[in-house]
């Protein structure tokens, strides 16, 4: 008998649907574990409403005179002493944000307990409640 003929080198078509299969699987795995886009535009602007809220309510203590804050469509009005520089709108234009009644930001150290909760478009059971209970700085709850 002669020499064994050598085998065929490289993949066999098996090896290869399942290395395949196994970078489809990672691959959506990797997909659904990014945060979604709406979600995270509500929590960014949540945490950004709070971070304002607490330097208005800085400056309204340092100046001596109150500061008001007040939602309108497609951002937010300031009222009073020197409020905070940014620009007045929201960084995603489907958020939208519901308050009882504009918030008074001061000049004394403690307020009146305050909420604001905002919404985006695309998510309608989500929502971002900013809150204080006039002592405590702002804070940040994600809800639904």
């Amino acid at each position: 008998m002669g020499p064994c003929p050598k085998a065929a080198a490289g993949f066999t078509l098996l090896e290869l649907l399942v290395v395949l299969t196994l970078i489809g699987i990672a691959t959506a795995a990797v997909t659904l574990s990014l945060p979604d886009r709406s979600e995270a535009a509500l929590e960014r602007e949540a945490i950004r409403l709070a971070a304002l809220l607490e330097s208005a309510r800085t400056q309204s203590r340092a100046s001596g005179s109150p500061i008001v804050w007040e939602p309108v469509p497609g951002g937010f009005r300031w009222r009073g002493g020197v409020a905070p520089s940014a620009e007045p709108k929201w960084l995603e234009p489907e958020i939208s944000a519901s308050t009882r009644a504009p918030l008074m930001l001061g000049p004394e150290p403690i307020i009146a307990p305050q909420s604001v909760e905002l919404r985006h478009a695309a998510l309608p059971q989500r929502r971002a409640r900013i809150s204080t209970d006039g002592l405590h700085p702002f804070q940040v709850d994600l809800e639904g």
